[in-house]
Parts: structure tokens; sequence; C-alpha cells
């Protein structure tokens, strides 16, 4: 006990100079009130009085001086009489996030621009959601790489006063740069996708190029989801745009970067909603998929064997780059930015005479850059972008979309074993999305709880990078027609 009597006593003195440090400070602000109060009740007297100001002389400044010096001292004496420790205690207590969550209203614009009101309770609630990302992102492992900065972002723009996601005085919040500065005008998700190709290998594509359809029946989500969020304007509190529809639609690829670069193009004011499904939907992967998996495969052809692909040699992987990023500019160009970047990191990766700058797309740079990207989606999360109907339509939209696109790349597994003579494991339809590369790791993991000696990582491998080319292309035709 008597060990910790100097602490409660330095913490005791510490409470009460903090107590006197704030009670100043808030009679100073209380004076230079009263004083501008006093300042402006005077000027309509003076210009009864006078009419305009008339300059005097410089031998009377003195004087005039010491009269305003003698009027601020009453000031003070005045207020330092009306101090009171309960109103004192009671502007702390507005200042707390307690108070805000309970009493705090404002006014702010919806994604779509419409003017609502945001309570305290609904940036309490974000910030249940954010717990709620962290929790699955560290105790059950669900893309931590992404849930934890998106958990973190979501808690961060949600507290009260601290204007994180916004600006104050004219200075942007910490959130609010992060997202400008790289979020909003597709600069990250270029990078991301620099990024993707640099750890991207492409041979079991290049050595088994008919599993290609797979990932292009992915994106029966895609297209199908376009008709669905026009479907959707029939029901009350929706109304989507085509622009807007081929925007959502993109979350069927799961596909972060390409979902941020499309809402970029075509509906900026969706973006936020948008990139936080994609990703979400992106890093529960393992949740989703293995039901539809299940579904519609049999135990026979969960454990279907596949033949072991051929070798592919240096050349081939090193002109697939340049091939793909030469038909995008003749055929595609609105995708060439994301083929491009895709394909230039990949290029740096193969030609194998710049393994630095390899190293740096693999590791540092996409590193850097996946952290910051994911704080900005975060940042997005807010009440008045996130708990509105338009919204919660593009959650159920997305989810629709990535369950179709999973199901069409193992509908179309099925039917090309009734055509091909090496069968395919069905399993890695559904890796057709570009959510690279768990759904890959999902098909193969599945694939093994039924036979533990079936390896269908590499097979899953070629339709989920194809995935990849395929949402890319889908965006880019998208933006071609309709921006």
């Amino acid at each position: 006990m008597n060990r910790n009597k100097p602490l409660i006593v330095l913490a005791t003195l510490a409470g009460l100079v903090l107590i006197g440090c704030l009670g100043y400070f808030t009679v100073q602000a209380k004076a230079a009130t009263a004083q501008e109060q006093a300042q402006a009740q005077a000027a309509p007297a003076e210009a009864q009085a006078g009419g305009a100001a008339k300059p005097e002389p410089a031998n009377v400044a003195a004087p005039a001086d010491a009269k305003a010096s003698a009027h601020q001292e009453r000031i003070d004496r005045d207020n330092l009489k009306d101090f009171s420790f309960a109103k004192f205690a009671n502007n702390v207590l507005k200042t707390t996030g307690i108070y805000a969550f309970l009493h705090q209203k404002q006014e702010a614009l919806s994604a779509s621009g419409r003017p609502v009101t945001v309570y305290g309770w609904q940036n309490l609630l974000m910030i249940l959601v954010g717990l709620l990302l962290l929790w699955l992102g560290v105790a059950k492992n669900f893309e931590p790489l992404l849930l934890i900065p998106i958990g973190f972002g979501t808690l961060l723009v949600n507290v009260p006063f601290a204007n994180m996601g916004g600006v104050s005085q004219g200075i942007p919040g910490f959130l609010k740069v992060v997202y400008e500065a790289g979020v909003g005008n597709e600069f990250f998700p270029l990078i991301i996708f620099m990024g993707i190709g640099a750890l991207t290998d492409f041979g079991p594509l290049i050595a088994n190029p008919k599993l290609s359809l797979l990932g292009a029946a992915a994106q029966i989500g895609v297209f199908g989801t376009v008709i669905g969020a026009v479907l959707l304007n029939l029901a009350p509190g929706f109304s989507y745009t085509l622009k807007e529809a081929c925007a959502i639609s993109i979350i069927g690829g799961a596909d972060g970067p390409t979902s941020i670069y499309i809402s970029a193009n075509l509906a900026a004011h969706l973006l936020g909603p948008i990139a936080v499904a994609a990703y979400s939907y992106m890093a529960l992967v393992p949740l989703i998929q293995p039901p539809i998996m299940r579904a519609l495969t049999t135990r026979s052809e969960r454990r279907i064997r596949m033949k072991q692909a051929r070798p592919v040699g240096k050349t081939e992987k090193v002109m697939f780059p340049v091939i793909i990023t030469l038909l995008t500019v003749l055929l595609i160009p609105a995708a060439a930015p994301l083929i491009g970047t895709l394909a230039f990191g990949n290029f740096i990766r193969e030609v194998g005479i710049v393994d630095r700058l390899a190293r740096t797309l693999q590791n540092e740079l996409l590193n850097i850059t996946s952290i910051l990207l994911s704080l900005g989606v975060g940042a997005q999360m807010t009440p008045e972008k996130f708990m509105q109907p338009a919204t919660l339509g593009i959650v159920v939209l997305g989810l629709v979309a990535f369950s179709l696109g999973s199901a069409g790349g193992i509908l179309l597994a099925k039917a090309m074993n009734l055509f091909s003579r090496d069968p395919v494991n069905p399993l890695i339809g559904s890796a057709g999305v570009s959510a690279v590369p768990m759904a890959a790791r999902v098909s193969h993991v599945i694939g093994q709880k039924e036979d533990p000696g079936n390896y269908l990582i590499m097979h899953a491998m070629a339709a989920n990078v194809s995935g990849v080319i395929g949402t890319a292309i889908a965006a880019g035709v998208m933006i071609a027609l309709f921006k």
C-alpha cells in the first residue's frame, strides 16, 4: 500500500493541474466571447453618434489603449465571477463520444447526393460493423490483409468530432486524403493490378487454354446482375440508372480493383458502397462459395482427378502478357488500363532481368498500396453512404452476382465434361471469379476434403487468372458502351 501512495499523490496532482488548465482555458474563451459581444454592441452606438469613424491624431493613441486595457480587465473580472464548475463539467461532457452517440444529429449527403440526417447512434452502429469486420479478419482469418484495414478504417471514420473522413476548417482529414489520393481517382486499383500481375503465373492457363472458358462463364453473374439491378427499380425506394447497374454488376467478379475502376468511370457517387461490397465478398469467398459448390456437384464429380498440364516454356510466358495487351488495344481499348497494368506486372516477372522491380511490385509497393486502398474503402463506411436503401440494394445485388458467377463456372465445367475426353473437376469452375487466389484455394480445399490425394490448385489457378482477365474485359466493354 505504501509503494502505491506516491503514485496516488502524483495522479491526484496531475488531475488537479488538468482541471485547472481546462478551467483557465474555458474562462479565456468566455472572456474572448464577451469582448466580441461588447465590441459588436459598441459599433452601432458609435455609428449613430458620429457616423463614419474619423482618424484620430497620433497623440491620443495611448489614452485609447489604456481605456481598452481597463475595459478588458473589467470583462476578465466579470467572467471569473461567472465561472461555474457545473457549466465547465457540462461542456466537457458534450465533447465525449457517449454524448455524441446519444444526441448528435447532422446533415449529410447520401451516396446518390440526396440530403439525409445522420444520428449519433448510426455512427455507433457503423463502429460495430467495423468491429465485426475486425473479428472476421482476426478471429476467423477471413482475408485479414483486406478486412483488418477496412475494419479499422470504418472505426476511425465514425469517431465523433475527429472528422477523419471529412473537411474541418478547410483541412481534409487523414482518411479523406487517403481516399482522394488513390481510391477515387483509379490510381490505387491500377497499382494493385501491377502487383497482381507480378505475382501471377499464367503458366497453367497457357498449358490448358480451354479452362479460360470457366473465367468467361463466371461473367454470367456480371451481366445477369445488370438485368437484376434494372428490375430492382420496380421496388419502392430503388432507382438505378444503366450506368449504375453496370458498376454494381462487376461485384459479381469479386474483383475489388476492377469494381473501383468501373465505378470511378460510370458511377463515382456509388464508388464507396460498391468497393465495400466487392472487397467484403472477396474476403468472404470461403463462406459463400462452398455451399454453392456442394449444391451443384455430386460426390463423384468432386473426386475427379484432372490430367497434369504440360510444362510451359519461358518464351510462352514472356510473350503472353505482350499478346493480351496488343489484343486489348486492338479490340477493347477501354480495358487497356486494367489489362495493360496486369500485363506489365506479369512481363516484369517473367522477363527475368529486372528482379528488383519484380520484388518491389510483389512486396513493398503492393503491400503499401493494399493498406492505403483498404483504409480508403473503410473510410466510405459512413451512415449516410451505407445505411440507405440504395446501398443495401447494392449489397444484395452483389451477393446475387457473386453467387451467379460461381454457379456459372461450375455449370459450364459440368457441360464441358459431356464433350471433353479429359474430365474437368467442376469445383474449379467456381474459381472462374477473379478473387485471386482465394477462389482457387477454396476449390482446392473442397476437393481435398473429398479426396486428400487430389491436387486441383494449379487447374483452379488457370480458371482464376482467366477470371481476372474476363472481369477486366467485361468492365472495359461496359465503359466503352456507356461512358
